[in-house]
Order: structure tokens, then sequence, then C-alpha cells
């Protein structure tokens, strides 16, 4: 009961200052409308809406079947989806790819559809480059692709010969129209598999995103002003701690029966119940005002605010007791905040910084909080999807507590 007397003597001292609301409350609303506006912008267009990644498409074979069938297949795919370019840019493929703007360009070249129904070899034309962000996952994509089209064209062809041998055909037009039949119900069958597998990613590194998902600026900017603020808040609940030490009140607690651990859990309870109610807030707005949908798997969120807050309360104590003056607490709190919010993702998605950044950034607690968020709310993955992000807080968690007692004096 004392550790609950304690914790509740804390909220209460926070709640009582004004800077509370401001801190808790008003700046991260702010924050999170400001930066979902401008997430909004870059959402704006439906192909900027679409996560996979564009492949510039040159069709020279305009009237073949075959050629919209290959545009059909990657008009589905989960991972590329095709751009057509106007003529000045056919003219500047290759540097459309250098420059990023695409992550690769597929010409299809004239006669294909008719070479390939003649049973004939001819090869698509295919600038990537491998070594960019995103260049082998393009040609893996296209690949499979490339795959499934020849594996239509082959069951067609097979079929047409089977025909043959046991009824035959008037004449080449007769057999033309049975292969392009059997050619499109070969195709029509990877739009409808027998067999599908679902592939749950903990880290989000990499996925799919549901249709019934709705993304907007604002999937980026709510979890991230969750967990930026999470680490801002911790100023009001650190001045407590150096306030107490200041005026000798942790002296005098060592006078009555508490003990020093309780007196260490108190303040943590009390900083881990401010993170958490910040959070529900802060997921209730996202939630009712800015369409983020956090309870497709509540109890994926929950476990994420859960982690996410003891981490923090762990990080609040740290500066507690390394800090002697309220200005100390100001400092390490911001410098918390910008280094653990940047190089975590909360600003901006990882995945848009490379391979590199992302690897840097993932040595942030805040990048794996973001990753468990995401996965929910942008990724549409399941429960399972945060076990290892809520794990990997947890041991930041015990790390920085074992360091933040370690530091901790009473006097």
């Amino acid at each position: 009961m004392r550790v609950i007397h304690l914790a509740i003597k804390d909220i209460k001292q926070i709640l009582r200052d004004w800077r509370s609301a401001l801190f808790l409350v008003v700046m991260p609303i702010l924050f999170t409308m400001f930066f979902g506006v401008i997430f909004s912008a870059v959402f704006s267009s439906e192909a900027e809406n679409d996560p996979r990644l564009p492949v510039g498409w040159i069709n020279s074979d305009t009237s073949g079947q075959i050629s919209a069938g290959l545009q059909a297949l990657l008009e589905g795919s989960e991972v590329v989806r095709p751009v057509a370019l106007d003529g000045e840019q056919v003219e500047r493929a290759a540097k459309l790819v250098a420059d990023g703007k695409v992550a690769a360009v597929v010409n299809v070249p004239a006669g294909y559809s008719q070479a390939l129904a003649a049973d004939r070899a001819m090869s698509l034309g295919v600038i990537v480059d491998q070594a960019a962000v995103g260049g082998r996952t393009v040609v893996t994509a296209l690949d499979a692709v490339v795959a499934r089209l020849m594996g239509a064209v082959e069951s067609a062809h097979i079929s047409a010969d089977a025909y043959q041998e046991r009824a035959g055909f008037v004449d080449n037009t007769a057999r033309q129209a049975y292969f392009e039949e059997a050619f499109q119900t070969a195709l029509a069958g990877w739009s409808d598999p027998p067999l599908s597998v679902r592939v749950e990613l903990a880290t989000g590194a990499a996925g799919v995103v549901k249709e019934s998902l709705k993304i907007n600026g604002f999937t980026q900017s709510s979890a991230g002003m969750i967990v930026q603020f999470a680490i801002f808040g911790l100023i009001n609940s650190g001045m407590i701690l150096v306030l107490e030490r200041k005026q000798g009140a942790l002296q005098r607690l060592m006078t009555t029966p508490i003990r020093r651990a309780e007196v260490i859990a108190g303040h943590i309870l009390a900083m881990f119940l401010v993170v958490l109610l910040q959070e529900t807030l802060l997921v209730a707005l996202g939630q009712f005002a800015f369409g983020v949908d956090y309870l497709r798997q509540p109890f994926g969120t929950l476990l994420m605010m859960a982690a996410l807050a003891l981490w923090a309360a762990s990080l609040g104590l740290l500066i507690g007791a390394v800090s002697r003056r309220e200005d100390q607490v100001i400092v390490l709190c911001l410098i918390a905040m910008f280094v653990f919010s940047t190089l975590g993702g909360a600003w901006f998605p990882l995945e848009v910084t490379g391979k590199t950044f992302s690897s840097i950034g993932h040595l942030m607690p805040t990048a794996w909080a973001m990753d468990g968020f995401q996965n929910i709310v942008l990724r549409g993955l399941g429960f399972g999807s945060t076990l290892l992000p809520a794990g990997l807080l947890l041991a930041y968690t015990l790390a920085f507590f074992g360091i933040a007692i370690w530091r901790f004096k009473f006097e």
C-alpha cells in the first residue's frame, strides 16, 4: 500500500502543475495534427497511397493478349505496381531508375504476345538497380510475375496440343482462339490460388498492407507522437525526484517504515501510470478522430502501450537519478526525445531511409515501439507481430532500470 500511496502522491503533484496539461495533452495533440497534415500531403494521390514499389511500364506490344496478361499480373502483385511511362520518360527510363523515381522499368517488345503464342522465346527488357533500396525485392517480384505468366502460356500450349491430338483444329485461327481461351483460364487461376500462405513479421521491416486498412498521414504521426511524448512527458516526473532529493524529502522518507525499494517502486509506478494514461488519450484520439485503427488488434495495442510505458518509466527514473537540478531534467529529456524519436522513426518511417540508417535506428528501443504499433495500424498484422517488439522493449526496460538503480542516490 505504501508504494501505491507514494505513486498517488506523485500523480497528484504532477496534475497540480499547469505545465502537465501542456506536456501531456496539448503538445502531443498539436504535434500529431501537425505531422498528420504533412504526411497526408505525401499520401494525397492514389499512387502515393499505394505502398507497393513503382515499376515503369513500357508496352510496345499494345494489342497483344499475353502482354495484357503480364500487366494484369503486375497490377495484382502485392510488391510492385506498374506505372505507364510517357514518350519522354521512355527516352530516359534508365535515369528514372538511377534517380529512384521508379524501382525498375519493364519494356515489352513488339510482337511479344505473337512470339509466345507461337511457342518462340522472346525476352522482356528490364532495367533495375539491384544495389538500390528495394532493388532485389523488385527483381524477386518480377521473377515471380514472369514465372506465373510463362506458366499460363505453357499450360495453354499443353492444352492446345492435347486438343489437337484428340479432335484437331480446323485451321490456325481456331487453334489461336483455343490458345487464347486456355491462356485466360490459366491466368485467372492466379487470382484465386487453391492454397494461400499467411506470413506475419515480428519487426514489420517489410509487409503487405491490408486493403481494409485506412492509410493516411496520421498512421505515421499518431504512433510517432505516442512514442515521442512518452519521453517528453517525463519532464514533470523527473522534476519530482530532483526536488525531493534537493529538499531532503527522500532522506526524511528513510526515517519512516517505508523501504528504499518501495520508494523507487512508487516513483516507477507513478511514471508508468502517467505515460499509460497519456498513451490511452492519444490512442483514443487516433482511433476516433484520425481514423487510425488501433482497435483492430486491441490486445496487441495494449501490450505495446504497456511495454512502452514501462520503458519510459525506466528512462524517467534514470534521468531523475543522474540529474541534480531541474534544468538538467529538462535538457536530458529533450536530448532523449530528439535522439530516440529521430533515430527510432517517430518523425518519419525508417523504411524510406535506407538499410544502413534503418539498422542504426533499430538499436533504439523507440524503433521497436514504432514497429509494434505500425504492425497493427499500417501493416495489418496480428497480435503475434507485437511480441518481439514488446519483448525487446522490456529488455531495454531492464537495462535502463538497472543503470538507474546503480546511479540512484537518496542524498
